[in-house]
Formats: structure tokens, C-alpha cells, sequence
């Protein structure tokens, strides 16, 4: 007798009994493997399993997959009321609706493929006080089930509108992303079988983030792994809605809100990376490289390229047609930014295809290259191999004289990019060299004062880059670590200084500038700092006058005009009494003069 003719329940509609108060499936998992013989009652359900044949594999199906199974059911006294076996035809059914019987989903769930268990349901498990054809009112019965396999089953727009189901399993746990370049195979149907689009044998290749033929494609090929094959059913809303489509490429149209059926296979994707972030410079590996390692910044690097404009005229090449490749090291600008960028990224073996905006190539100017000229503005295509490459130490690679040594490098290559006006590439060079000696390790007592001196020179440079970049908090921050060892340094106060002024902090300006000039009470920069101060304060206390006598009139309307100058002055004279307080309460102790002047440390 067919699983048809009986009215199952669904089992949301368990929810709410005490009776399953968890998934049996979750203490199956967690519990010891049953061996074959054994049985073990599934949660406090009532709900015994008992094990027959082991299935294959680890995996397990979960509700709202489709699976198919083999089944008998009996009476505990033997006596047979369905099978699925006299007819040698299997059922397919959806996990959660209770199609069966109202807790044999339970065990299902626990089941891996190819495996055979018996399970026993109490009344309130199986048919209840009802009964059916065959099982009299309140009786245990028992299933013997085999499953053959399943089908996962996913609602990709949470709202029913596009089901997958996976057909074929895909490789690895990897998944396209909305930049990388995807080749499918699919066909499109109506729900009468009539076949609206479809690739060729080779396959449609295109770019995720572009879009293709409806909604629905881009948003299952995200949720699909390398040679995963699903058919879909999409509702009208992902399909082509209310409008439908026109007759194309010689295939029918597609009426008004139309359901589609299609079959979709991910044969393939290459995997596209925004290397600058901000979408000027993108990376298209064409060829997967050895393990997980990458050059980085500062490795050596031996790369091959051919390097193309938009029209496709080679204006480059190295290492292809008896050229040498070319080595350099990254992040030191011997490439242009772009080329410079996306190396950094790759690993030994890689080959990728690079797309690099103007910004990050030759910019607006005209470049002389080896084959051809480059005009102003070009976007440019390299197709880029990563041969070899040596990273630059870490340092927990190194001894302490060698971290010293490559920290005290580290600075002097920042000092030389901060003359040449390259304040980025300077202050990442301070804070290598700040790496290097800022993990603990066996330095002595010789070697820890290099440390802090290295430390503190390179954290004022860091300082300064900051300040010329604009990057006032930076700033700050970099000099109340110099602070935190030396509370009196005078190039520390008069720089976090400087950036408190440029954030109108002029209260925490003045008491650093104080501070500045208890520590060197001549040196002169300091002194031409608080004298642009004053000139700040004056301006601000004209400001604060300016708002109070705004806010006067419009309180007292009727006031005459000498009471609101008097008020203005009033309120301007406390003000200046205020700050003349704090400037009292926060006078520090002196220390030791510093050099006079704020230039950048090269000692």
C-alpha cells in the first residue's frame, strides 16, 4: 500500500509537544556510532533506532531535502501493512512533512546513505489514536528503512522563490564571488517542458556582477561550488515577472509571469580580486598557484608578463619569446603601483590577468616602453606569471642583533623616502622597523636602549609623515607612545602639539606647548608654535564672543547695547580666566633641553 493514501502531519505541527524536546538527530551525532545490531532511542522521544547495514560516507540528510527511500512497515507482532519493496518501487519525499509516518522523518535525519536501521515508533510517532489501514489505534509499529540517497534541497531567496536542488555535488569549498568570471551550462524551460534559452555545448562564460538572462542565474551560481549541477525552479518575481520576454536567438517567448524550470551546471569560475580596493587595479587568476603563500611586501620577486594596451598592441614584454624576466622587490616602486600592487598578492606558480586603471599605471603622462608608446591615461593589461620569489623576513625569523640591524635599515630607507617627499612610503617603513624590535626577545641590556632609541626615532618620524599627510590623529597617537617612555621629549610635545591644533584642540595644544618650553624654555620652534596659538585663541575667543552675543540678543531682545558689550566682555573675560586656570593646574617638572630643532630624526 502507497505512503499516498494516508494523510501525513507536518512536522512543524510537533513543534510544541513535550514529548521531543530536541532533534533526536543532534544526540545521534553527538552520541557513539550505533554498531550494526545495537539500538539506541533517539533523544526522549520514545523513537528507537536500531542498526542493520552502515551506509557510506559521513553525510547525512536534513529536513527539506528530498530523499529516496526503501521501506516495510509492520506491527510488533510481525504483521506487514505497507512496502515499498513488493513492487521494487522506491519513494520520494520531501524531509518535514511527515509524508510517512509523523516521526519517521526523525530518524531519517540520522541516516547515511546506503544505510539500513529499524525503527520503532510509539502511537504518538506513528498513526495515534486514528490508526490507518492495516495499524489498529494506538499502536507501536516499526519501520525497516533503507535510504538510497537524496537530493539537498536549498530556498536560495528564503521566500520560496528560488528552489535548489543539487544534483551533482561540487569540488572543493570554494564559491564565485560577484567579481570573478563564471563559465555555466544551463537550459531554461516552462513548466509545459517548452525550452526557452540555452548555452552550447561549450558553455556561456561572462562575469557575475553583469548579470545574465534573469535574476535567478546570478543568484544560485553564488551559492554553487566548481562543477555542481542543480536544477532550479524560479518563481516569476527572479524569472522575467509580469512582463515575460520576447522570442530570442531562436527560442520561444516567455509569457507574463511565467514559472521556469532550469537546469544549471557551474563548470568552472576564475576568481577576480579588487587588489586596491577601490576597483582600479583587479586581478583575474587564470592559473592557481602552488599552496597558500603569497610574495608580500618586500619579497624579491622573478616574474614573466606580456603587457597589452586596450587595443591590444603590446607595449612590453619579459621572460616570454626569449625576453629575461624581470626581478625587483615589491612595495619600493621599481613597477609601476598596479604591476607593484597585484605581485604582492600572488603565489609561485600563479599566472593572472591584470586590468590597472591609469592612477596605478603611467598615469597622465606619456610612457617610452620597449614595443610601443603609452599615451596618457592608457588602461593597461598585463598578463602576469609569478615564476619565483623570496619573502623578506619576519621577524621572529631573526636573532636580536639581526632584528636591530633590519630595524635600524628599515628607518634609514624611510628617512630617504620622507626627503624625497614620499610620506606614505616612509611612515610604512617606520612602522616595519617599529616590527621588528616590538616583539619580545632576548635583548640585553645594551641592545634594549638601541631598542627604545630606534623606537622612539622612528615613532616621531612616523609622527612627521603623519602631520604632512594630513593624518592628525595619527600624529597623536604616535607621539603619546614617545610620551609614555619619554614624558618631557620636546619634539613629541610640539608635534602632538601641531595636530592638536589642526583639530582645534587648543587647550590640550597650549598645555603641550608648556610643557614644551619647561623642557627647552629657547628652543625656537616651539616658541614660533605658541605664538601661531595665540593667534588661534584670539581668533576663537572672537568667535565665542561673537556666539554670545548672538545667543544675548536673541534672549533679551529689549537690552540696550552697552549691556550686551558688557555681557560680551563679561563672558570673553571669563573665559580668558578659565583657560588661565588650567594652564596653572597643568604646569609640569622640566627636564633636559632637546635639539632645537623638529626636523626628522635621522640619528
Amino acid at each position: 500500500m502507497g505512503a499516498e493514501k494516508w494523510k501525513g502531519t507536518n512536522v512543524s505541527d510537533m513543534e510544541g509537544e513535550d514529548d521531543l524536546d530536541e532533534e533526536p538527530g543532534e544526540v545521534i551525532e553527538s552520541a557513539p556510532p550505533l554498531k550494526v545490531g545495537e539500538e539506541r532511542e533517539l533523544g526522549s522521544s520514545g523513537i528507537k533506532k536500531k542498526l542493520l547495514k552502515n551506509g557510506i560516507s559521513w553525510e547525512t540528510p536534513e529536513f527539506g531535502d528530498e530523499v529516496t527511500v526503501h521501506y516495510v512497515g509492520t506491527l510488533l507482532d510481525g504483521t506487514q501493512f505497507c512496502s515499498t519493496r513488493d513492487k521494487d518501487e522506491p519513494l520520494t519525499f520531501k524531509l518535514g512533512e511527515g509524508l510517512v509516518a509523523k516521526g519517521l522523518d526523525h530518524g531519517i535525519v540520522t541516516m547515511k546513505k546506503g544505510e539500513c536501521a529499524l525503527f520503532t515508533l510509539p502511537p504518538d510517532f506513528g498513526y495515534g489514536a486514528e490508526g490507518r489501514d492495516g495499524v489498529p489505534p494506538d499502536s507501536v509499529i516499526q519501520y525497516e528503512m533503507e535510504l538510497l540517497s537524496w537530493i539537498t534541497v536549498v530556498d536560495i531567496s528564503k521566500d520560496g522563490g528560488i528552489i535548489k536542488k543539487i544534483m551533482k555535488k561540487g569540488e572543493r569549498n570554494e564559491w564565485p564571488s560577484d567579481l570573478d568570471e563564471v563559465l555555466v551550462k544551463y537550459q531554461m524551460a516552462l513548466v509545459d517542458g517548452t525550452i526557452v534559452a540555452k548555452t552550447s555545448a561549450e558553455g556561456n562564460e561572462f562575469y557575475v556582477k553583469d548579470g545574465h538572462l534573469c535574476s535567478a542565474l546570478t543568484k544560485a551560481i553564488l551559492t554553487m561550488k566548481r562543477g555542481e549541477k542543480v536544477t532550479l525552479i524560479v518563481q516569476p518575481k527572479y524569472a522575467f515577472g509580469e512582463k515575460g520576454r520576447d522570442a530570442t536567438d531562436g527560442f520561444p517567448a516567455v509569457p507574463p509571469n511565467s514559472v521556469l524550470n532550469i537546469e544549471l551546471e557551474l563548470v568552472s569560475f576564475k576568481s577576480v580580486i579588487d587588489v586596491t580596493g577601490d576597483s582600479k587595479v583587479f586581478k583575474k587568476i587564470l592559473k592557481e598557484g602552488e599552496g597558500a603563500v603569497v610574495a608580500n611586501e618586500g619579497a624579491a620577486v622573478t616574474i614573466s608578463y606580456t603587457a597589452r594596451l586596450e587595443d591590444n598592441t603590446v607595449f612590453e614584454k619579459k621572460g616570454v619569446d626569449g625576453e629575461q624576466p624581470l626581478e625587483f622587490i615589491t612595495d619600493e616602486e621599481q613597477v609601476i603601483p598596479g604591476l607593484d600592487r597585484a605581485a604582492a598578492t600572488m603565489k609561485k606558480g600563479e599566472r593572472a590577468l591584470l586590468t590597472i586603471s591609469p592612477e596605478y599605471g603611467f598615469g597622465s603622462v606619456v610612457a617610452e616602453c620597449d614595443l610601443a608608446v603609452v599615451p596618457p591615461c592608457a588602461n593597461l593589461f598585463y598578463e602576469v606569471e609569478m615564476l619565483d620569489f623570496v619573502k623578506e623576513k619576519v621577524p621572529w625569523e631573526l636573532n636580536s642583533q639581526e632584528k636591530i640591524e633590519a630595524a635600524g635599515k628599515k628607518k634609514e630607507e624611510g628617512n630617504m623616502l620622507f626627503k624625497s617627499g614620499k610620506y606614505q612610503r616612509a611612515g610604512k617603513k617606520y612602522d616595519k622597523a617599529v616590527d621588528y624590535v616590538s616583539e619580545d626577545g632576548p635583548f640585553g641590556d645594551d641592545e634594549q636602549k638601541l631598542v627604545k632609541a630606534l623606537k622612539i626615532s622612528c615613532w616621531l618620524n612616523g609622527a612627521a609623515c603623519s602631520l604632512k599627510l594630513s593624518d592628525f590623529q595619527g600624529a597623536i597617537k604616535l607621539c603619546s607612545k614617545v610620551l609614555d617612555f619619554e614624558f618631557h621629549n620636546v619634539k613629541a610635545l610640539y608635534r602632538r602639539a601641531q595636530a592638536y591644533m589642526e583639530t582645534s584642540d587648543l587647550v590640550l595644544a597650549e598645555l603641550d606647548i608648556k610643557k614644551a618650553l619647561e623642557a627647552d624654555p629657547q628652543n625656537r620652534e616651539v616658541k614660533l608654535l605658541q605664538k601661531t596659538l595665540r593667534q588661534l585663541q584670539v581668533e576663537s575667543n572672537k568667535r565665542d564672543a561673537k556666539l554670545f552675543t548672538n545667543m544675548f540678543a536673541r534672549m533679551s531682545k529689549d537690552s540696550s547695547v552697552p549691556m550686551k558689550k558688557l555681557k560680551v566682555q563679561k563672558a570673553v573675560h571669563e573665559k580668558s580666566e578659565e583657560v588661565l586656570a588650567m594652564e596653572m593646574e597643568c604646569a609640569g617638572d622640566s627636564s633636559a633641553p632637546s635639539e632645537d630643532r623638529m626636523a626628522v630624526d635621522s640619528s
